[in-house]
């Protein structure tokens, strides 16, 4: 007589910390498109970065929508919300990784060491820091500069979209590999990214390295240096498109 199988029980718990864990994911995925212009699933249009109504128009708005966030565990530790700095109508936005201590301190994202040295890579393009835009994926530092978490990430990521919305910036330069990822929806490295340019929402994405990662390692300096050409001269053909 052939035995029945026994299928092993399952915890009841568990599959609630799925569901839970499901739902929280297409929580955050849906609000990413409804902040792209996602209306419905029978009247979805087009994502459109550069339509004026796509989004809020002014940065202090959604500064003032972020206020004293708790969305995940990062605000237990952090001095304050390091949110972004620069031009409001930049043509060129550089998105980091999350804040470190001198950010933290002063609330003002790149200010320390890598932030002088982002400065420098700026000033070197032909631009002045203020006229260009500068934030990070998440606004509150992690712990001990430790990487940022997935779900930090997320709570933090429906921000950037909505400045990048608010900016409408003919360039991104994402710095570093967690900046990289999360624009591009890739696990690529940035080694296997940089270099070249990626799409983000229409418009053109150059990633590279990060410059505390340049910091450590000052022969890749030169790489960088060549992404940076590239981002010039991209620069330079769309204005000349625009200027037509």
């Amino acid at each position: 007589m052939k035995q029945r199988e026994i299928m092993p029980s399952v915890n009841p718990y568990d599959e609630r910390d799925l569901l839970k864990e499901a739902i929280s994911g297409l929580r955050h995925y849906l609000e990413e498109e409804m902040a792209w212009g996602w209306d419905g699933w029978e009247h979805a249009s087009p994502a459109n970065l550069n339509s004026k109504n796509s989004g809020p128009t002014k940065l202090e708005e959604i500064r003032q929508e972020l206020g004293d966030c708790q969305r995940c565990g990062l605000h237990t530790s952090r001095t304050q919300i390091v949110f972004g700095t620069g031009n409001p109508q930049a043509e060129l936005v550089f998105v980091g990784e999350a804040p470190g201590r001198e950010e933290d301190l002063q609330g003002e994202p790149f200010v320390g060491q890598a932030g002088q040295l982002l400065t420098r890579i700026i000033e070197a393009l032909g631009w002045k820091r203020p006229e260009v835009y500068i934030t990070n994926v998440v606004k509150c530092r992690p712990p001990e500069n430790r990487n940022p978490a997935p779900e930090e990430i997320a709570a933090c990521e429906p921000f950037l979209i909505k400045q990048l919305q608010a900016i409408q910036p003919r360039l991104i330069c994402a710095l570093g590999t967690f900046a990289a990822q999360t624009l591009l929806k890739t696990e690529a490295k940035i080694s296997a990214l940089r270099g070249k340019f990626h799409t983000y929402h229409g418009i053109p994405l150059m990633p590279t390295y990060h410059p505390a990662f340049l910091l450590r390692n000052p022969l890749k300096k030169r790489e960088v240096w060549e992404d940076m050409k590239k981002l010039k001269k991209e620069y330079e053909k769309l204005k000349e498109i625009s200027n037509a």
